[in-house]
């Protein structure tokens, strides 16, 4: 495990997107979506574009296991909203750190994000 632990940490640390998957709510069916993130230690931070209206992150509400796919390394991981202003503007501040402007480009609601503990 902790071999495939540190090969996705790697991994997350040279790449600027991943893939999750996440079990639709209402469908039950699993949905796969492109993503940004920052990783920083053990944990995982999301940034949902829309907020608490995107639709992945109503999904994770629900069900709060997540699969991550970061270019062939693979983790179940388990999530948890941050829906704390302050917490939730640290991880806006990460995302800025390691995207920039973008951000501001793309994301348009800063009122939750998710973390997950990897490994």
């Amino acid at each position: 495990m902790a071999r495939g632990s540190n090969a996705l940490k790697d991994r997350l640390s040279r790449f600027r997107e991943i893939n999750i998957s996440v079990i639709g709510r209402k469908s039950g069916r699993t949905i796969s979506n492109p993503v940004w993130f920052v990783s920083d230690g053990d944990k995982l931070y999301l940034l949902p574009v829309k907020g608490s209206d995107t639709q992945w992150y109503k999904n994770v509400v629900k069900n709060p296991s997540l699969r991550i796919d970061a270019r062939g390394e693979e983790a179940e991981l388990r999530t948890a909203p941050i829906t704390d202003p302050a917490q939730v503007a640290s991880v806006v501040d990460k995302f800025r750190g390691k995207y920039e402007a973008d951000v501001k480009e793309y994301y348009s609601k800063f009122d939750v994000a998710v973390v997950a503990q990897i490994g």
